[in-house]
Formats: structure tokens, sequence, C-alpha cells
């Protein structure tokens, strides 16, 4: 019969390990989480791996002990506790006592002796003792029937010893292991051990002498005089090492394995804690997940439609029913050409359907009038998708009501993803199988056609079906937080908005970009070889290593930064010596040019559509926490304008031929009117109602000079301080934009301040509020979380603090731009005309549009524009009209 098992946790150690391993998570409200969250993993995995008849977890407490006693500077100079973990252990505890596993502490003892005092009591029950720690320490209580497991990695794998493993690693006993540490003295917990004397040395002498006491009484046989002097001026502290090292294995304390065995949890508490800390990925491990894949569709049967005639019934329903929740399989990413191979529509939770399109296209546009009928809801995920897989056949697809994606972006916006089995597990404490598990690992939308039937009705069921079992979950929460009208009105109409923008996508001129990136070639050539010529040698600018060398040996200038492989030459290191070499400068730009060609000129001629040639970027939604929309394959957002090449990219977007031309329509500093609104600052409203260049306005405010004789770098530098304001930019921040001194640019915000007495308000008071509420909100009531703000730590405080400045006045900028696309998009459609808006770029619209109808245009445009929401101050959109991107701009 198998001896049965014990799992004993170093629970300081090991809460220690995962906090350090894992991103500082934290709850909406501002509780951190993540060293929590990496212990129950780690205990989930211990269940699975060791299935342990016992358990039990020791602690450290903060009373001094023995070896406090013994040697006052004991763990003297270890780094306190941060707040962030300390707050974490009673949160620990909680969750273990949900567990029902038994927990173990004692004044005067370390959790390290009671771990020691357990393996020794286990040991003589014949229970075989695991022991899980961080703490090399605990390798001295290794036997052959003790495992200790090492954690190593962060978290994420244990390196196990018993008497064996310590003897290879070591090629001392575990007993003698402590010898080791006496000679060798613990930095950690600060034990003095003999200076001087490190692990090899140590080795040595413990496998030549056995012991530190056999050592010390065979001095004479050491055979370096250098190393007997150590030891002999440091033979008591030798001992004392040795001591201090010592795991006890004789506390008094009483125990029973009655009490240690490993009991059922308590299911419910846990569920109530999971849930409080937010923890929706664990909760479906209390579930069980036992499930089979084949069970997720026992409650439905799914019907197979392969025919117009078995499609007429099914259509009928949907009509009579007024919704349902679909899942398009679109095989590839090019919009134009790879095809529908299935739909999955599901009504209710007991009639769903996969309509076989790979086979029948006749389906597809069989179910057109359905998909257009405004009057049908239709529910999804990431329903973008599913509209532009359709448009391909002609289809438009109106009339939706719920994007689970979107809905949960709204309620939770700092997530990282937004995938249908992550709802399932964290919303709906339900398993279901991700792409991946269902399709094969590797396998991607591009290969739906190799896909059996029977998987791609599965995945599309148990899509449809978290989507209607999250629905009304999401509602409730969007009501709760009052995001209806962000919801319904902005993010849903959105969707249709961004589909049209990806499928009708911006014209490229492929031989100008071919000529820019020629030029960008020579541009670079003549770079390198200035740099050569500074250098005095041929050398790769693209080495870190063989730059820095150049630099900072070579040449002499000064180290502003290292790292553990040598001279940093980061773009922060390069500005700061941007005057002391005349190489700086053509570094800098050969590193711009060098990206600009490989980024905007490889970068795009890569994904031009073969059948189009144009670029149809993808418009994301779900993104960024401040709102705004992102985009990429490719990010049309980031082409730098900073230099005039990089500018000059712009040329290559041009009109779909020559009947039309590009209106590009600019918000005039609408962050800065967002501002003025929110603060209900004065002297910001009264500079913007009088049409007054809001810059030199601030200029004349700063420093003190009548308006009209505000000069061109003072000009310049408000409008640092203005948008820098905007972004909550701190006295070094705006120094090192303005290159002034700390307190020169201290000056600028105080004086900013006091003559904009409203906007430092509202920076007060929107910081007390999101440390209050733990969110902050724009005026469409969009949320943002911020448990940076509760943060002991300064940097990341004031991280939080900025955040909590700026989000309003971007995310309602965001807001603002996104209600003025869906206006636009509408008068335009509504109207019938042939120009259509086909970009969006933070506060700048692009419109292509038909000569004919330019003027019309540059109307709706405007008032849409100017009119999207209500401000105190008036709204101004730049406009410009041109025969590429770049004159339009």
């Amino acid at each position: 019969m198998e001896d049965k098992k014990i799992v004993i946790i170093d629970g300081n150690s090991l809460i220690n390990r995962t906090f350090y391993a894992l991103p500082l998570l934290s709850t909406k409200d501002g509780v951190y989480t993540n060293a929590v969250y990496g212990f129950v993993n780690v205990l989930y995995k211990i269940f699975e791996d060791y299935a342990p008849d016992y358990i039990t977890v020791a602690f450290d407490r903060k009373a001094p002990t023995f070896r406090h006693k013994a040697f006052d500077e004991y763990k003297a100079g270890r780094k306190k506790m941060p707040s962030e973990l300390a707050q974490q252990l009673p949160i620990l505890k909680e969750v273990l006592d949900a567990f029902n596993i038994h927990r173990v502490e004692i004044d005067g003892f370390e959790a390290d002796d009671l771990i020691g005092t357990l393996v020794k009591f286990c040991e003589e029950k014949n229970v075989v003792p695991i022991v899980i720690t961080g703490d090399k320490d605990a390798l001295q209580l290794a036997s052959n029937k003790t495992k200790i497991l090492i954690t190593k990695k962060g978290i994420s794998s244990l390196e196990a010893y018993d008497e064996n493993g310590v003897l290879e690693r070591y090629e001392v006993t575990p007993k003698q292991f402590i010898d080791l540490k006496g000679l060798m003295g613990d930095k950690s917990d600060n034990i003095p051990g003999v200076p001087g004397i490190g692990e090899k040395t140590a080795i040595k002498l413990i496998k030549e002498f056995g012991s530190i006491e056999n050592l010390l009484n065979n001095m004479d046989h050491i055979s370096s005089e250098k190393l007997k002097d150590k030891i002999a001026t440091y033979r008591e502290q030798a001992v004392l090492s040795k001591k201090l090292a010592t795991i006890m294995v004789d506390v008094p304390v009483e125990i029973s394995l009655e009490e240690l065995k490993l009991e059922t949890p308590n299911t419910d508490a846990l569920l109530t804690l999971f849930n409080r800390l937010e923890f929706r990925k664990l909760i479906e491990k209390l579930k069980g997940n036992e499930e089979k894949e084949e069970d997720q569709t026992k409650a439905c049967d799914i019907q197979v439609i392969d025919s117009i005639e078995a499609l007429k019934p099914v259509k009928e329903k949907i009509k009579n029913h007024g919704s349902f929740y679909l899942k398009v399989f679109h095989d590839g990413k090019d919009i134009r050409n790879d095809p529908v191979l299935g739909i999955s529509i599901m009504i209710n939770e007991k009639e769903s359907y996969f309509m076989d399109t790979q086979h029948n296209t006749n389906i597809i546009h069989n179910l057109k009038d359905v998909f257009e009928d405004g009057t049908i809801k239709k529910y999804g995920h990431q329903i973008k998708k599913d509209i532009l897989a359709l448009r391909q056949y002609d289809i438009s697809m109106n009339g939706i009501a719920f994007d689970s994606a979107i809905a949960l972006y709204l309620i939770d916006p700092t997530r990282t993803n937004y995938e249908v089995n992550d709802i399932a597990a964290e919303y709906l404490n339900e398993m279901i199988p991700s792409e991946e598990e269902v399709f094969g690992k590797g396998k991607t939308k591009t290969t739906y056609a190799e896909i059996a039937q029977e998987k791609l009705m599965r995945y599309g069921y148990n899509w449809c079906d978290t989507v209607r079992k999250s629905k009304d979950l999401f509602i409730k929460q969007i009501k709760e937080y009052e995001l209806e009208q962000l919801y319904y009105e902005v993010e849903l109409p959105l969707i249709e908005v961004l589909a049209d923008m990806e499928f009708r996508g911006f014209m490229v001129d492929r031989s100008m970009l071919d000529t820019l990136g020629q030029e960008l070639d020579k541009k670079i050539g003549c770079l390198t070889a200035e740099i050569f010529q500074e250098a005095g040698e041929e050398f790769n600018i693209n080495s870190t290593k063989q730059l820095g060398a150049i630099l900072f040996d070579k040449l002499g200038l000064p180290a502003i930064k290292k790292t553990k492989t040598g001279y940093s030459t980061n773009i922060e290191v390069l500005e700061k010596l941007h005057d002391k070499h005349s190489i700086i400068p053509k570094i800098i730009e050969y590193r711009q040019l060098v990206k600009l060609k490989s980024t905007y000129i490889d970068g795009l001629i890569g994904v031009i559509n073969s059948t189009t040639n144009k670029i149809h970027s993808s418009f994301n939604q779900t993104v960024t926490a401040t709102g705004r929309i992102s985009s990429t394959e490719p990010n049309l957002q980031n082409i730098p304008i900073k230099l005039e090449i990089g500018r000059e990219i712009r040329k290559v977007f041009v009109p779909e031929n020559e009947d039309y031309a590009l209106l590009d329509a600019d918000y005039s500093q609408i962050e800065l009117r967002v501002l003025a609104h929110i603060s209900q600052d004065q002297h910001l409203i009264e500079a913007f109602d009088q049409g007054q260049d809001i810059h030199t306005a601030t200029a004349s405010k700063v420093f003190n000079v009548p308006i009209d004789e505000v000069t061109s770098l003072q000009r310049s530098r408000a409008k640092a301080v203005n948008f820098g304001i905007v972004y909550g930019i701190s006295d070094y921040g705006l120094s090192e934009n303005l290159h002034i001194t700390k307190k020169e640019a201290q000056k600028y915000i105080d004086e900013y301040f006091s003559q904009y007495d409203g906007v430092r308000e509202y920076m007060e008071n929107v910081v007390k509020e999101g440390k209050e509420k733990g969110f902050v909100t724009t005026l469409l009531k969009r949320r943002r979380y911020i448990p940076e703000l509760k943060s002991k730590n300064f940097n990341v405080r004031s991280f939080g603090e900025r955040t909590a400045m700026n989000t309003p006045i971007q995310g309602s900028a965001a807001d603002i731009i996104k209600i003025a696309m869906i206006r636009v998009y509408k008068e335009l459609r509504d109207k019938g005309l042939r120009s259509k808006l086909i970009l969006q770029v933070h506060d700048e619209l692009v419109v292509e549009a038909h000569k004919d109808e330019i003027e019309i245009v540059k109307e709706i445009v405007r008032h849409e524009m100017e009119h999207a929401i209500h401000l105190d101050v008036l709204l101004k959109v730049d406009m410009n009209i041109g025969n590429n991107w770049y004159n339009a701009k």
C-alpha cells in the first residue's frame, strides 16, 4: 500500500514568489490580488500533480524569534514587505480558510521551524512530506522520504530535491547543507558566515571535514594559510551562522494528522471570494469542468441547412421571433475574395442551425433579406467580422442590437482580450473550448476550409450560446453603469461604420511608394557614410554593442546609462547627448529613416490588397482604455509627421480614381475645448468664445504680456504647457520637452494654474473622485478604472493621477469623434451620395469625395462634426481638399 502524502507550504515564501512573478493585478476597487491569484494557481497545480492526502500552510509572525535574540542583526536590512503585498496576506488566509486548508503560525518561531517540525512528525507517522517553498534553506530537511520542491522561473515550475538530489547538486548531504550556510552565510537573512568564503570553497571544506565543528577542530589540516586565518578569525561567527541557519524540528506545537487532512473546499465561500477578487478564470475550477465537448450541444440539436427548401421554414421562424444570434465562418483575411464556409444561427436555446454555405452559396444570397431587415435584431460577438464577411455577397447587415465583445469592453475597458471563451469562463462559470482547442493548435481562421463541419457546428453553437447567456447579464451592467447612450447610440452604430471603412479601404499609389522607398534608401546611404566618417571607421550602426563602443569608448562621450550587456544607446540617451557630438543627430535621423523604410514603405507594400490595390486597415474598438479607435495591419494612425519625409508618406494615399478628391477634416484643439467645458474655467471659455488663438492667449497669461506682444517662442512654450496640462504633465516632463530647468517648468505650471484656477480645481477634484470611486468617467459616462491611485508607490500613484486627469478629456474627445463619424457616415449614405468616409485618425476624418459632390460633402462634414455634441464652447473644424492625403492635410 502506497504511503499517504502531505504537502507543507511555506506561506510567506510562496506568496512572495507569486507577488514578484505576476504583474500587479488589482480589482476595480483597487485591491491588489496578483500574489493571491498566483498562490491559488499553484495550489491547483499541487492538487493536480501530487494529489495530497494532507495539507498545511505555515506562516511567519512579526514577533522576534530565538534567532533575533541570538543575533541582533538577523534579517536586518531586509526590505520591508511592499504594502501591495502586505494587504494580500489576510486575503490569502481567507482563501485558505475557504479551501478548508489547515494553516499554522506561532509567535517566536519562523515558518521554517514549523515546517521542520511537521516534516519530522509526518515521517514518524509514515506520511510522505512534500515541502513547497522558494527558500533553499529547506533543503536541509530533504531525506529519502521528504521531497523539497523549490519554486523556480517565477512560479511556472518546481524543482524537486530528495536526499540524493541535494547530494548531486551540492555534493553534500542535506544535514551538511546547514554547514554550507554556516560558512557561506546568507545575504537574504543577513547570516554573516565567514567573509570571503563562497559556495565552491564551502563545499570543498565540508566534503573534506564533514562539518563546521570538525573543521574547527582540525584547522591544522587546512592547506591554505590565508583560508586558515579567515576561519580562525571568524570561527565563532561560523558557529553562530550554523545555529541561525539550522531549522528546528521540535517546536512545541500540538498537531494531529486528522486536522491536516485535505478537506473538500467550501465552494460557496470560494465563489464569493473569487467574485470579490474578480478571479473569473478560477471560478471554472470550482465547477469541475467535467462536461465533454459533446455535452455542450446536448441541450440543442443543431440542424444542418444545406438547401433553399430547408432554409425556408428557418427564415419564417427568424422573422416571427424577430431576433437571432450568429457567427459567420469566413475563411481568410481577403474580405473581397475568401468565401464564407458556414453560418451558425441560434434563435433560442432549443433552436440552432448551421448554414452549410461552403457547399451551397445560394443559402447566403437567400438570407440577404433577413440580414438587411433592420427590424430583426442581430446579436453577436465581434460582429464587425460577420458584417465584413457578408459584404462580398452584397449583403449589408442591419439591426445590430448586441455585441458581447463591445459590451464587455465598456464594462471592463482595461482587459487584454475579449474572447468568447473567456466570457464563458469568467462571467458564466462555464468552460467552453477555445478556437485552438476545437480546431487544433496552430490553426487560424485561414484554415476553416480544412475543419470538419461537425467542429464548426459545435464551435458556432458555443459562440452563439455564450452571446445568448451573457446578453442579459451585460445589459444589466451597462444600465447599472449608465452606459446605455454610449453603448446603443455610439459603440453599436460605430461597428457598421468601421466595417464599411475597412471594406472600402484606402487606395495606394504603388509607384510613388516605390519612389519614396528609393529616396529613403539614398538618404540612409548618405547618412551611413557621414556617420562612418564621424566615427573614423565602419561599424554596424544597428548594433547597440558596436555603437556603444564607438560613442563611449572611442569618442569618449559620457555614458548616460548602462545595462547588463553594456552601454545603453536608446533614444533617451541619444537625445541627452544631442549637443555633445555632431555624430548624434545623424544617428537619431538614421534610426528614424530606417524605421520609416521598414515600417511604412516595406510594411505598406506588404499589406496592399492584390485585388483592390488598396490598404484595408483593421479598425479596433476594444483596444484602448480611453475609448480611442486604433488601427492595425497597418497602423495608419502612427504615420510619423515630425520629419518631412515621414509626412510625405501620406502622398501615396490617393483617391480611388480621378473622379474623386480627398477631404480631410480635423477638429481644432478638441481636447482643450473639452477641458474648457469640463473644468468650466471662464478664462478658457472666454478665449474660445472670442476666437482667440488659445496658445497665444495662454502665453499672454503665463508670461504676463499683452496678447499682441507674445513672441513665437512664448507661444510655442505655452502650447507645450496647454497640451502638457491635458496629459497631467510634471515639471520634469515639461522641462524635458522644452529643454529648460525643472524650476522654470514648475514656474510655468504654477503660473498656468494661477491664471486658470478652474482647470486647477478640476484636476484636483477628478483625482479625488477617482480615488473615492476607483474610476473616472467621460462626458458620456465611459469608465476607466484606475487602481494605481491607491498605490503606496509614488511613481505608480503619480501615473494614476495623470491618468485620472487626462482620461475624461481624451476619452470625451474620442467619444465625440465617434459620434461625428456615425453622423457623417449616415448622412452620406442616406442622401445617396457617392462620397464615402474612409479613414479616422485621432481627431481627423478623411472622406473620399466625388468631385461633383464636394460642396455638399463639405457642408455635411462640417455640420455633423461641429454639432456632434453640445459643449459650452463651440467645436471648430479645419478642412482641406487635395489629390492625396498629404495635400488634403
